[in-house]
């Protein structure tokens, strides 16, 4: 199980030279995003599909996603220059040219993108927040789900992975509460053989034995809203 403290102790080191690192790679980064809101397609016109990833840290998972799907726009928002700045001398090392990086939050995702932009938002390994007086911080928390489900597309999907089975668990129940419907529920992602592409994070604590959880929920009939109580 992933705690912050072992986390914190993964941190990297701050980068030298960061600023010239990240002038060399702006052309993959979304100085102003809120300009964009309505109007990212424009980014790549050609698109068939708009996706987003909330906190992609070095990237590794961005860019061989973005890799696989040629034909989607990729979006990955992160917060910590000194990782969001080996993710983007990544995607520009593979000459992608359907990823672009945004410096942002995902609690301000509705005054970035309009109704129905998005088709698909990746979130992995995000922090847990242990302790019920910091659930409203969990990105699968239901105040942070209908932020989403506004920015979804109506056939618009949420694929969810960690490696934190109390934060897995809980957030099962969540998804519901804002009209999402689940699927691909599995609690060892990786029994069978390495799936799909894999982060730094989920490489690191797969071979050190620890379960993947993964589930997509889909964008359904939200029938209640549920309060801030509901989601602790």
């Amino acid at each position: 199980m992933m705690h912050r403290e072992v986390k914190q102790f993964m941190r990297m080191r701050k980068k030298t030279n960061l600023e010239p690192r990240m002038a060399r790679c702006s052309g993959v980064l979304i100085a102003q995003p809120e300009t964009m809101y309505g109007r990212w397609h424009t980014l790549m016109p050609q698109a068939q599909a708009v996706y987003l990833e909330l906190g992609c840290g070095k990237g590794r998972f961005t860019a061989e996603t973005a890799a696989q799907n040629p034909q989607a726009l990729f979006l990955a928002v992160e917060r910590v220059p000194d990782a969001m700045v080996i993710a983007m001398e990544r995607v520009c090392g593979m000459g992608l040219t359907n990823v672009f990086f945004i410096d942002g939050d995902a609690a301000n995702l509705t005054e970035l993108f309009a109704p129905s932009e998005i088709d698909r938002i990746y979130i992995n390994f995000c922090d847990p927040w242990p302790g019920n007086r910091h659930s409203k911080r969990r990105l699968t928390h239901p105040d942070f789900l209908l932020r989403y489900r506004q920015v979804l597309s109506r056939k618009g999907q949420i694929h969810f992975k960690t490696d934190n089975k109390d934060l897995y668990e809980w957030s099962l129940f969540q998804f519901p509460k804002a009209g999402f419907v689940l699927s691909e529920v599995t609690r060892n992602l990786h029994a069978n053989g390495i799936c799909g592409v894999m982060t730094d994070y989920e490489e690191k604590f797969h071979n050190m034995g620890t379960p993947i959880n993964r589930c997509v929920a889909s964008v359904g009939p939200l029938h209640t809203i549920p309060t801030s109580r509901q989601g602790q």
